[in-house]
């Protein structure tokens, strides 16, 4: 649907990607074993973003698309214009990348999106108008942050970003305010989970993962080390592409329990890690094509996405390393996310406008039309309850969920 110059810029973006570059990181580092002190930190260190992302998948295109059989049955179900999701314009500049949405619990309308170029914007009305918020702690230094992730619990609510900054909300996001970082954190930080009173929990994209209950002042380490420092440990028992490991992840995903499953940056394996375990557990892809992305399903378990559109669902429930094939109508753009918005209903997005629906718990799947029309790759599905959803994509597109 994109124009030919559309295509020319993706392939342009995927040879200067972090996949295809051959400088690595240093050797590993162990985390500490103890709490660490905050201290103002500015880590400059490279970070597999959304962008990179959306480029490598623009133009994974597979050879054919999938087509029926198989337990589940056939996915080639007559196409319906389904129409549930309408675009939402935002007062940002072209090129602004979008990566993450959050609302505040007891206030639906309430919300916050973020972006790079320092993009902050807030909603009043449920996410049909936005506002670019400035925020002036996080404007003291002349840094253009990457805003990475949000995440509210209650009234309490936790900004993280590139270079190094994490902002702190005690009053619902009227005001902000910074928390100094330690300078020993290993890693960009690429997620953040509010928990509970002025506690959370944060992971770096080298696999870090550290948690506080005293406002952000402290962090006790989850796991003992680094990922590359696990990967060098355990690369002899048989994981695949291990060491071609350049000790970042690709994307992350945390399921309500407190799990996590992350990809490797060249998609070649997957980690997990449950909370009280002391390290990442890595397994081996159980597909023939690198994995692009991998979350939790609504009922526990795994759902995995490979370039050039594949999409599969775990067996069972849990972390395991089985996984079937499920036909789905890509047209033979990469899928990028999938989002549940109950235990049957689930949206899935990816290059070129793709939206799917499945109403059997992924069984089938169904294209709706609604973005057919806008020249962007959908990168990320987030529901924030039944009725309220939205899909983030590139030069700043958002879609809601209109029901």
């Amino acid at each position: 649907m994109a124009a030919l110059h559309y295509y020319s810029s993706a392939l342009h973006s995927l040879f200067t990607s972090h996949y295809y570059r051959t400088q690595f990181r240093p050797p590993h580092r162990l985390l500490p074993k103890a709490s660490f002190s905050s201290s103002s930190s500015q880590d400059q260190s490279s970070l597999i973003t959304r962008r990179q992302l959306i480029s490598e998948s623009a133009i994974a295109i597979s050879v054919s698309p999938f087509v029926g059989g198989g337990k589940y049955g056939s996915a080639l179900a007559a196409e319906e214009p389904l129409s549930e999701w309408e675009r939402v314009f935002l007062p940002i500049d072209p090129g602004v990348v979008l990566l993450d949405i959050a609302f505040v619990p007891d206030d639906p309308k309430h919300g916050f999106l973020l972006g790079t170029r320092q993009t902050i914007l807030e909603t009043k009305d449920g996410g049909n108008t936005w506002v670019p918020r400035s925020i002036p702690s996080a404007e003291e230094e002349d840094f253009n942050y990457r805003f990475n992730s949000i995440s509210f619990k209650g009234k309490e609510g936790w900004i993280i970003g590139k270079p190094a900054i994490l902002l702190y909300t005690s009053d619902a996001g009227e005001t902000w305010q910074r928390i100094p970082l330690s300078s020993q954190l290993p890693g960009d930080m690429v997620y953040i989970k509010a928990t509970g009173e002025k506690s959370a929990e944060m992971v770096t994209d080298e696999g870090a993962i550290y948690i506080t209950s005293n406002n952000g002042y402290n962090w006790k380490a989850a796991v003992q080390e680094t990922v590359s420092a696990t990967l060098n440990r355990t690369v002899s028992s048989g994981i695949s592409g291990a060491s071609y490991y350049t000790g970042t992840f690709n994307t992350v995903n945390r399921s309500p329990e407190g799990n996590y499953v992350a990809v490797s940056s060249r998609g070649n394996f997957y980690l997990t890690w449950e909370p009280g375990q002391a390290y990442w557990q890595p397994h081996n892809r159980a597909v023939a094509r690198r994995i692009q992305n991998m979350g939790w399903r609504a009922d526990g378990g795994l759902w995995l996405l490979v370039r050039g559109g594949g999409l599969y669902l775990s067996k069972g429930t849990g972390i395991t390393e089985e996984f079937e094939e499920i036909p789905v109508q890509s047209r033979g753009f990469g899928i990028l996310d999938v989002g549940y918005r109950s235990q049957e209903e689930a949206w899935a997005a990816g290059g070129s406008g793709i939206l799917l629906k499945t109403k059997n718990s992924g069984k089938t799947w169904i294209r709706d039309k609604a973005a057919d029309n806008i020249a962007a790759n959908l990168y990320s599905v987030k529901f924030i309850n039944d009725k309220q959803g939205f899909v983030l994509g590139n030069d700043g597109v958002l879609l809601k969920y209109l029901g």
